[in-house]
Formats: C-alpha cells, sequence, structure tokens
C-alpha cells in the first residue's frame, strides 16, 4: 500500500499541470515588440539558407522543376503546426512557447522533454547557421580561411568536423552579447537585416526573371546532356517520389517560424499580434520560396544548378557579374537574420523553465538595466558558439530536425487535449461509468454541449490510440517501401484497416463537445488539420537516419537525469502543490493559491 502511495505521489509529479491564471502582466521581461517586430523576426529566422541553397539544391537533386510543389507541401504541413502555434499564443501568452504549452495541457514531465528538446533545436540551428555563413563567406574568398585552419588545425576524428571553425565561433558569441544588450536593439537589427534580405530576393526575382524561359520546364529527355543524370525531364523529373522527398527537405526550410511564439512576456498585445505574425510570416516566406525557386528553374536548367550556391552560379552563368556579388552580399545579410532568429527563442525558453524550477534556478536571472536574462543568453551562446566550433554543417542538420517536430506534434496534441478538456470549475460528483455509456458518448448520442470527464478521457485515450497507429502506418511505409511500390495485397490490406481505423477516431472525436472559451484565434477545422499535423511530423520523424536517434537519445538521457536529480524536487508546481496540500489538511482546501506565494516560491 505504502508502495502504492509513493507509485501515485510520483505519477502526479510527473502529470502535474502548470496554472494558466494570469496574462503574463507580471512579467520581468520587457513589453516593447509590435506586430512588425514579430513578424520579422519570424520572416528573418526562416528566409535564410533555405532561399540561397535550399531551393537550388532540391531542384537539382530531388525535385527538378516541380520544387515549387515540393515547397508546397512544405508549407501546407508547416501551415497545419502554424495554426497550432497561433491558437497557443492566444491561449497563453508567455514565454517559452512548445514547452508552456504543454506545460499548461499535459503536465509536466511532457513540459520538460519537449523544452529540453526545444533547447536543442535552437542550439543546432544556431549553430548549423553559423557555420553555413562562415562556408559561404569562405566561398567568396576561394576557401582559403578553410584551407589555413584546415592545415593549421586539422582535427582527424570521425565525428568531428575537419577543422575547428573560430570565425563561426566568435559570430556566435557577438550575437549572444548583442541579444543580452537588449531585446530592442537586437530586433531592430534584425528588422533592418530582413529589409535588406527581402531587397535582394526582389533584385533576384526581376533579375532572373528577365532571363527565365519556361522551356525549361519542359525538357525532353533526348535533350539531357549525356553523362547527366537529369531523371525522365519534363516538369517533374523524378516523379512523385521526388516532389515528396524534396518536400520532406523544404519542410526544414520553414523551421523558424515557431520562435515568434516565445516572445509571450516581450510582445506588445500577445494574444492578438502573435498569431497575426505567425500567419503573416509564413505567407510571406511562402511567396517568397515560391517565387525564387520558380525563377531558379525557369533561367537554369535544374540538371545546371549549383546545390551549394545556386544564384551566384547562376549569375555567373548569365554573365551578370554585378548581380552576382548584390547576390552574395544580400545572403551574408539573410544569414545574420537568421542566426539571430535561430538563437532568440534560446534564453528564453531556458528562462521559463528555470523560472518554474525544473532545471536551474539561477538561469532566470534578469538584468535590471537590459531587461533581459543575461546569464541563460550567454551560456546559450557558449554551447552553441561550442557546437560550431566543432562540428561541421552536415553534421549539425542532421540533429536539427528531430526536436523541431516532436515540438510541432506536442503543441497539435496540446491543442486537442485543451479543445475538449472539461471545465474543472464545473465538475460534478463522479459516478461509475459503464461501456454502454461510453459507447453513447463515442457518438454523442445524448448530444452534450459541454465536455464532460468521459469525453475529454475518450478524446485523450483515442488521441493514443491515433498516434500508435501512425507509429505503426509510418514504420510499414518506411520498413516496407519495396512491398508498398510493387503493391504486396498483405501490405496494402493492413495499411488500408490501420487508416480506417484512424478516420473512426477522427470521426469520434469529431463528435465529443469543445470548451467554448473565446479566444481571438482558434484552429479551424479541429481535429482534422491537429490530427493531420501529427501524421506529417511523425512521417517526417521516421525519415530520420539511426545515428540522428542515437545521438537524440543521449541528449534526452542527459536531460531526464536533470529533471530527476534536480527538477522534480525544485518545482514550482511541486512546491505550490504541497502547500495546497497542508492547507486542506488543516481544513483551508477552499482557500486560492496566492499570487505572493507563487513569486515567493520562485524566488
Amino acid at each position: 500500500m505504502r508502495q502504492g502511495g509513493r507509485m501515485d505521489r510520483f505519477w502526479m509529479a510527473l502529470t502535474r499541470k502548470k496554472r494558466n491564471e494570469d496574462d503574463g502582466s507580471d512579467s520581468k521581461l520587457a513589453r516593447v515588440l509590435s506586430l512588425l517586430d514579430l513578424t520579422g523576426l519570424g520572416v528573418g529566422s526562416t528566409l535564410g539558407l533555405g532561399v540561397y541553397v535550399l531551393a537550388g539544391s532540391v531542384a537539382y537533386e530531388q525535385a527538378g522543376p516541380a520544387v515549387v510543389i515540393s515547397f508546397l507541401v512544405a508549407a501546407v504541413a508547416s501551415a497545419i503546426a502554424a495554426l497550432c502555434y497561433a491558437e497557443f499564443a492566444a491561449r497563453v501568452p508567455k514565454a517559452g512557447s512548445a514547452y508552456i504549452y504543454s506545460y499548461v495541457s499535459i503536465g509536466e514531465f511532457a513540459a520538460f522533454s519537449i523544452g529540453w528538446n526545444l533547447i536543442l533545436e535552437y542550439v543546432i540551428g544556431t549553430s548549423s547557421v553559423a557555420r553555413g555563413m562562415s562556408g559561404y563567406i569562405d566561398a567568396l574568398i576561394d576557401n582559403k580561411m578553410s584551407s589555413a585552419l584546415r592545415e593549421a588545425m586539422g582535427m582527424n576524428v570521425s565525428f568531428l568536423s575537419d577543422y575547428p571553425d573560430f570565425f563561426s565561433f566568435v559570430v556566435v558569441l557577438i550575437l549572444a552579447a548583442l541579444l543580452a544588450y537588449g531585446v530592442k536593439e537586437s530586433t531592430l537589427l534584425n528588422n533592418i537585416f530582413t529589409g535588406v534580405n527581402l531587397c535582394v530576393i526582389a533584385i533576384v526575382l526581376v533579375a532572373g526573371g528577365m532571363n527565365s524561359d519556361s522551356a525549361n520546364w519542359n525538357i525532353k529527355p533526348e535533350d539531357i546532356p549525356e553523362g547527366i543524370d537529369g531523371g525522365s525531364g519534363g516538369f517533374a523529373p523524378y516523379g512523385f517520389a521526388g516532389i515528396m522527398a524534396g518536400a520532406a527537405k523544404c519542410f526544414y526550410g520553414f523551421v523558424g517560424f515557431d520562435c515568434i511564439a516565445t516572445t509571450g512576456e516581450e510582445a506588445k498585445n500577445p494574444s492578438r499580434n502573435i498569431p497575426l505574425a505567425i500567419v503573416i510570416s509564413l505567407i510571406v516566406i511562402f511567396l517568397a520560396y515560391f517565387g525564387i525557386s520558380t525563377v531558379l528553374t525557369m533561367a537554369l536548367p535544374y540538371y545546371l544548378q549549383n546545390p551549394e550556391a545556386p544564384f551566384p552560379h547562376l549569375f555567373e552563368q548569365l554573365g551578370w557579374h554585378e548581380i552576382k556579388w548584390i547576390v552574395s552580399i544580400g545572403a551574408i545579410f539573410a544569414l545574420c537574420t537568421s542566426l539571430l532568429g535561430a538563437m532568440f527563442p534560446l534564453p528564453r525558453v531556458l528562462y521559463a523553465m528555470s523560472s518554474d524550477g525544473i532545471i536551474f534556478k539561477k538561469l532566470r536571472t534578469v538584468h535590471p538595466k537590459t531587461q533581459t536574462p543575461v546569464l541563460a543568453t550567454i551560456l546559450a551562446g557558449l554551447l552553441a558558439a561550442t557546437m560550431a566550433l566543432l562540428f561541421n554543417l552536415h553534421q549539425l542538420i542532421d540533429m536539427m530536425s528531430i526536436g523541431t517536430l516532436l515540438a510541432y506534434t506536442i503543441v497539435a496534441v496540446s491543442v486537442l487535449v485543451l479543445r475538449y478538456q472539461e471545465d474543472t470549475l464545473l465538475q460534478t460528483t463522479e459516478v461509475s461509468v459503464t461501456l454502454p455509456d461510453v459507447c453513447k458518448q463515442m457518438f454523442n448520442v445524448d448530444k452534450l454541449k459541454e465536455p464532460s470527464k468521459l469525453s475529454s478521457s475518450i478524446v485523450k485515450g483515442g488521441i493514443c490510440v491515433f498516434a500508435a497507429l501512425v507509429c505503426a502506418v509510418c514504420g510499414i511505409l518506411v520498413l516496407a517501401d519495396d512491398q508498398v511500390s510493387a503493391g504486396d495485397p498483405g501490405v496494402i490490406i493492413t495499411l488500408s484497416i490501420l487508416a480506417g481505423i484512424m478516420v473512426l477516431l477522427i470521426v469520434i472525436t469529431s463528435f465529443q463537445p469543445t470548451e467554448s472559451t473565446l479566444l481571438t484565434f482558434k484552429v479551424p477545422l479541429v481535429p482534422v488539420l491537429p490530427m493531420l499535423s501529427v501524421f506529417f511530423n511523425l512521417y517526417l520523424m521516421f525519415q530520420l537516419d539511426s545515428g540522428t536517434w542515437i545521438r537524440f537519445a543521449v541528449w534526452v538521457v542527459i536531460g531526464y537525469i536533470i529533471y530527476f536529480t534536480y527538477g522534480i524536487h525544485h518545482s514550482v508546481e511541486g512546491a505550490l502543490a504541497k502547500e495546497q496540500a497542508a492547507l486542506t489538511v488543516n481544513g483551508n482546501g477552499h482557500k486560492p493559491a496566492n499570487k505572493a506565494g507563487i513569486r515567493q516560491q520562485r524566488i
């Protein structure tokens, strides 16, 4: 019995939820970011390497001219995730992004897991952009920097870079110092760089458009030069598989808009401006990608693209050397904004987690003059700078996606949980539930208008089963790819049955009543869109190689050691739960928690 009591307490600690009682108005962070600042942050953090590298790389290696369709598919998948982020920004206008969202809706352990993975995403995002910018500048000076460092300090270790990139190291440290100095100053610089970036993209669209030829979208197989693998020619030379493979790669070109959602305590009117900024930035980003990839593939045949530096190569081929240098300088500005956008959310996630006590509380210290989390920013900068120093771009990119996709999945699940959550204030005395009651509620025979404990439990159970089925389907699609392509009857029947059950779960969820909270933004077509988001994200996670999963597992183990040795014992929510339990024992169980007490617990 005593063992059961310990296990119950342990389970309650893992699933305790953050109280969402305030709107962040008592935050120590400066509330200075306007809608323009937020939109510039989202566009700047996303519209970098994707424009100047990804479009040409995907056109050359995967999709050909159909790269425009790949970007469209990736944009749709990203848009669904963006809508989920926008609803949570309206619900929970506090710093911390998906971490806070999952803490409010699912519980502490899930929140720590997603927060820890977000730290990984932002650290590697910062390091990879810094390394990419270093490589781009190095290419413009004929690789002199890398050659000198490789010769003087070569590192012959298989899992490290060929040489230590001190340029990337210094750039990240300078950025960390800028962010520590002040958020308004850093976003002003970001807005300027983003404006320059958009001007350069406009120049590329005009200059490239003047040299476009629609015949490059309809190249015949016999017109492809000997010795070049150009597929079957035409608009989609590598077929549907190439388009989807390209979409999987293009998806990561949209990673970054979620940094807007981390600014809940620094944005003016966050419940309105954050959803608007997410939607506007995603539209701008898609239009830029679509236009760039259209011009690029029309101005130069897809099989002649340079996958590492497509635009300098394009204008070199056209003989427009002035435009080549304008684009090269613009790329450097774009990478500066991507670098800022990649690192901007990192100290804010550390600040949010340390404020809740589940990682070291010293990281929440806010400097009284700059009103920024200085210690968290500097430590985050040192970690990202060290990663950029020691690892090459490909090694960093391999680890970047898994944390992002997991964050998107958790947010989509959290939208469903909160939308169908019963109102705890309206809960009545528990009654026994029979199987016929469950069957009737699955299709809401009694036409219940407000969520109940039973309807909410049906939704949560359905989400768990749906996620398990998605994993099964993705596993079959990845591991039995040849049988699926060959139309193996057993595999096809299995997939059909699993897909049918998934559709049934979506139908059952749609019958359940939803809560009626008025928000400035809500995801449309619930539960279809969030469940589609879960499917897209898990499918892309299954595309990652085993090495990425192993490195991810190591990072997770380190995080769980920190949580179970420190966080679970120092959690602010845990202290509040103990305080309320003590009040209940003393006969004061109906006394509400006092906010001054909450703040004292955090100090």
